[in-house]
């Protein structure tokens, strides 16, 4: 049980340090290397595509009907982001189509 505690508590330790880390090297803005601010600008929308084809690449489109919440998820999910450039908002409209359509399909 002491050995379960002390594993979650140096996770834990080790997650906030990395997630405070770069607030603590770049404190000041104008400090902040080219490079890392270029991947700041780049990394959220390439993490974002590599998601949706992951998520997107098992579907079996050979198959009738298959690959059709998914894809009708996709596309809600970008309509609510480009209606109103939330992503929070759009990952849950996109989440809710998917689950409700799913459960439509598979009933």
């Amino acid at each position: 049980m002491m050995h379960d505690i002390l594993i979650v508590v140096v996770i834990s330790a080790v997650t906030i340090m990395i997630r405070f880390l770069p607030f603590i090297i770049f404190r000041d803005k104008d400090d902040v290397p080219q490079t890392v601010r270029y991947l700041g600008e780049v990394l959220p929308g390439a993490v974002m595509g590599m998601l949706v084809v992951y998520c997107l690449k098992d579907i079996d489109l050979s198959a009738t009907g298959h690959g059709v919440p998914q894809i009708l998820s996709v596309i809600a999910t970008a309509a609510a982001y480009l209606w109103r450039r939330d992503t929070s908002l759009s990952v849950i409209i996109g989440t809710a189509c998917y689950m409700i359509l799913t459960a439509l399909v598979s009933a």
